[in-house]
C-alpha cells in the first residue's frame, strides 16, 4: 500500500501523505463507502479526482476510521464523528491527511511555473519580500498558496480572501516553518505553518 510518508508533529498531531499508484478500480474496490460518497466520486469527471478522492478514504483507514466517520458542514469543512479536527488534500498524484486534537489546515500543490500568472491574486503583503528574478520563485510562491489554502481550510469562513485577510511572515526554504496570520472581520489570529518539498510538489501545514 502507497502510504508515502507519516509525520508527527507534536503529540496530538499526525500528517499521512499517500502516493497513488492504484487505478480508479483498485482504489475502489476494498472500499465501504456511503451512499452519498459513492454517488459523489461516481458523477467526478476527472479520473484523476476520483482516484485523489478515494485515496483519503484509504488514508482514513491508516488512522482506524471509514467513510462513515467522516462529514462535511454547509462550508464544505470536513469533520471526523469523534470531534477531532481533520484537514484534508490531494493534488495529481499525492493525497494527505492531518489529524489533531486541535484546529489544523494542510495543502499539497504542485511545483509549476503558471503559478506566477496568478500571483497577484492571492498575494499582497508577500511582495514586498518575494523576488521575482530568483530561481527559487515558483517554489517561495507555492509555499505562500499552500500555507494560506491550509489557512483558508483551517478558519472555514466566508468571505475570507487569500490576498486581503492571510498574511505570510517572510520564510526561507531552508527553515520549512514561518509564521502566518488571519486579519478578518474583527478577528486577528497568529499560526505557525510548516511546509516541505517532495517529488515536485510543495506541502504545507497549519497548526493553532
Amino acid at each position: 500500500m502507497p502510504l508515502y510518508k507519516t509525520i508527527t508533529p507534536d503529540s496530538q498531531t499526525i500528517v499521512k501523505i499517500w502516493k497513488i499508484t492504484e487505478s480508479y478500480e483498485e482504489l475502489l474496490s476494498p472500499l465501504k463507502l456511503k451512499p452519498e460518497t459513492l454517488n459523489r466520486v461516481s458523477k467526478m469527471k476527472s479520473g484523476i479526482h476520483q482516484c485523489g478522492f478515494l485515496s483519503v478514504r484509504h488514508l482514513l483507514a491508516q488512522f482506524g476510521y471509514s467513510d462513515q466517520d467522516l462529514f462535511y458542514d454547509e462550508n464544505g469543512k470536513p469533520h471526523l464523528v469523534n470531534d477531532k479536527e481533520i484537514s484534508i488534500t490531494h493534488s495529481f498524484n499525492y493525497s494527505a491527511i492531518i489529524i489533531s486534537e486541535n484546529k489544523v489546515g494542510i495543502d499539497i500543490e504542485k511545483q509549476r511555473p503558471i503559478i506566477t500568472k496568478i500571483a497577484s491574486k492571492f498575494v499582497d503583503y508577500e511582495f514586498e519580500y518575494l523576488k521575482k528574478d530568483h530561481n527559487d520563485y515558483v517554489k517561495e510562491l507555492t509555499v505562500i498558496w499552500c500555507v494560506k489554502e491550509s489557512l483558508y481550510k483551517l478558519f472555514a469562513t466566508k468571505g475570507l480572501s487569500f490576498k486581503k485577510h492571510i498574511m505570510v511572515i517572510p520564510f526561507t526554504l531552508e527553515e520549512k516553518s514561518t509564521v502566518c496570520w488571519i486579519d478578518h472581520d474583527k478577528t486577528i489570529q497568529r499560526y505557525m505553518s510548516h511546509f516541505f518539498e517532495f517529488d515536485g510538489f510543495t506541502c504545507a501545514y497549519v497548526l493553532q
